[in-house]
């Protein structure tokens, strides 16, 4: 009998971290948009840079009850791209697209990547790296560069919205 409260003991105690854990696990999404000229070259790499993406990290981390220096690991998880002009536009034009990270002081790094776009599509959901991206999310502010290669000649400016969701695991307790 005493056997059996003390595997019911370890799992429930188990389970109580397990959700202990949840409560210290968040998802922080940022939005943007970039601009692809119609001036874009067919077959010729080129990038685009987006204005830098205030993070507000501070107050995300004290709404999620955490801080800055509790934060173990932030990992983007989903990052994808929709076209909001023009009204008749795919990604038909793009063969090939990554995406860069920077921040002050911070060395740049892929985050993101699809080799072959598919065709007829507005949107498109990119593969992501997994690397942990803690310090730049952590840092006032990022930036993304977008390093494409067109298959097509572009006719008119492209306006694409690029959604990124990141998951941030804070420590438990301070633990």
């Amino acid at each position: 009998m005493g056997k059996i409260i003390l595997i019911i003991g370890i799992a429930l105690s188990i389970i109580g971290c397990k959700k202990v854990a949840k409560l210290t696990q968040f998802n922080m999404e940022f939005n943007e948009t970039v601009v692809i000229p119609s001036s874009a070259g067919v077959n010729l790499p080129f990038n685009v840079l987006t204005p830098d993406i205030q993070t507000n990290s501070e107050s995300t981390f004290e709404i999620n009850d955490t801080r800055k220096d509790l934060i173990e690991e932030i990992i983007l998880t989903d990052i994808d791209l929709t076209i909001s002009s023009p009204t008749n536009g795919n990604f038909n034009f793009l063969k090939s697209i990554e995406i860069y990270i920077s921040a002050d002081g911070l060395d740049e790094v892929k985050i993101a990547w699809k080799d072959s776009v598919p065709s007829n599509l507005t949107f498109l959901d990119l593969d992501v790296t997994g690397v942990d991206l803690k310090e730049y999310i952590k840092a006032d502010k990022f930036s993304l560069r977008l390093y494409t290669e067109t298959d097509e000649l572009l006719t008119s400016d492209y306006h694409i919205a690029i959604h990124s969701k990141f998951f941030v695991d804070a420590k438990i307790l301070g633990q």
